[in-house]
């Protein structure tokens, strides 16, 4: 199994169970970054480590459907009407105009009677062995903490606006503290009746590989990179130079120029929309070829997205190695390939899941067609933010995405994400765990 754990000398003596689910990669890639923190390792929820036999069938009816749906959505009439029916199962109803939606939905009432069945009691039969702090990346385990009165069970929100599902019954009287991306999320939090006292404004965590200290140096040094690579013709520097200088440091700003463009096309885990990333390749062929560019292809855990892609660049004449595919069947060594890809991407291009957080990494988000609610609104967060561009047509990109790179639109997207998204998630939790709240911060480089 890849590295877990990223060492933190100064959080030592910090504990909790970290929590997480098997299911897509977006709640998964959002404990990944605490695996530091996690008492024994990250739980995986619906494993026989923390489920027994009844246990795992309840854990597989209640999350099935999604994987599935996600692979068969661009198969034209069943895959429109299996989509459209988990669509309205995940529905998130439109945020304005503000009101109350704190009224326990279908699915709110669902979960609670599958944990009545007996859904989530290995898990705190584990948990209870040593009762620390429970940080889940996944809803469910913290609404069955909740169940079982359990006290300090925090719950990281994955996406930009979330369904009411993510919340009990009677949020008012919940002990569930929820830290969150983003301001939306938090005001969706507050729509379904949690109270304020119970909501940090946390960003996503982030690995601390590709941030640094709290000073965040490496992420400086990157972005000081990124944006000239992002700047081709020299348009985005004479506007916003002084601001970057202020910003990454003199140190930061030199360009060393010791690579080329690195674009990065990341399916989902479900490995939907795997044919974005040929169409790509084969149009950014002649740039590829030439050295201008390099492409990666990331299909994630699954093989068989893995041996399209393989297959896939050979009929398009590469050379082995020419479009490298990351791939590993084991989670956590994946997210550690991942992770380290990301030092070195310029533009990062996939669906809008849990990624856009990604952003604050200083890296425009090309964004294709959200699949789900709640990738619709993390779709409507980037847009907002000027981080996220949607996608134009993957054939064309050699005109389109070029043309973005060519105008400075992409440094200008990416240094609007590095701003103004949250960078400081995984810090900020350290400081809830060890001080039971956390300090507002206003500077870009302290949140």
């Amino acid at each position: 199994m890849g590295n877990q754990a990223e060492n933190n000398n100064n959080n030592n003596e910090l504990k909790a169970w970290v929590v997480t689910i098997s299911m897509g990669l977006g709640h998964q890639r959002g404990s990944y970054p605490l695996a530091h923190l996690a008492q024994d390792h990250i739980l995986h929820v619906g494993q026989p480590e923390v489920s027994s036999e009844s246990e795992m069938k309840l854990w597989r009816n209640l999350t099935s459907g999604y994987e599935t749906v996600s692979r068969l959505k661009k198969i034209p009439v069943i895959g429109k009407i299996a989509f459209g029916a988990l669509n309205r199962f995940l529905y998130i109803p439109p945020f304005y105009p503000f009101r109350d939606l704190s009224k326990p939905s279908f699915q709110v009432n669902l979960i609670r009677s599958y944990i009545k069945k007996g859904l989530g009691k290995a898990l705190m039969e584990r948990i209870y062995t040593k009762p620390l702090p429970m940080i889940s990346s996944y809803p469910i385990p913290s609404i069955i903490a909740d169940y079982y009165d359990y006290s300090r069970n925090y719950c990281i929100v994955t996406d930009a606006e979330i369904n009411r599902a993510w919340v009990p019954a009677d949020a008012r009287k919940s002990k569930t503290i929820y830290l969150a991306p983003c301001s939306r999320a938090l005001n969706r939090l507050k729509e379904y009746g949690v109270p304020d006292e119970s909501i940090f404004l946390t960003g996503f965590p982030l690995p601390k590989s590709i941030l640094g200290s709290e000073k965040l140096e490496i992420l400086r040094h990157d972005v000081g990179q990124r944006l000239h690579y992002l700047d081709p013709e020299d348009r985005f520097w004479p506007l916003h130079g002084t601001n970057v200088k202020y910003f990454l440091g003199n140190e930061n700003i030199g360009f060393k120029k010791d690579r080329v463009l690195s674009i990065v096309y990341a399916v989902g885990g479900a490995g939907a929309l795997a044919d974005i990333g040929i169409k790509a390749a084969k149009s950014l062929k002649n740039h590829i070829k030439k050295k201008e560019l390099k492409l990666t292809l990331v299909a994630g855990i699954k093989k068989e997205v893995r041996d399209y892609f393989v297959e896939g660049i050979k009929e398009l004449g590469f050379a082995p190695g020419e479009v490298p595919i990351v791939h590993s069947s084991d989670l956590y060594e994946y997210f550690d390939q991942f992770t380290a890809l990301m030092r070195t991407t310029d533009i990062l291009w996939t669906k809008p899941s849990e990624l856009v957080f990604y952003a604050a990494l200083g890296m425009p988000i090309i964004m294709a067609e959200p699949i789900g609610s709640q990738e619709g609104y993390n779709q409507k967060w980037c847009v907002e933010i000027q981080a996220g561009i949607t996608q134009d047509d993957p054939e064309y990109a050699n005109e389109w995405l070029l043309d973005l790179w060519k105008y400075g639109r992409l440094a200008e997207a990416g240094w609007d994400g590095f701003l103004k998204a949250r960078k400081f998630g995984t810090f900020k939790v350290e400081e809830i765990l060890r001080t039971g709240t956390m300090v507002r911060e206003k500077s870009p480089l302290k949140r």
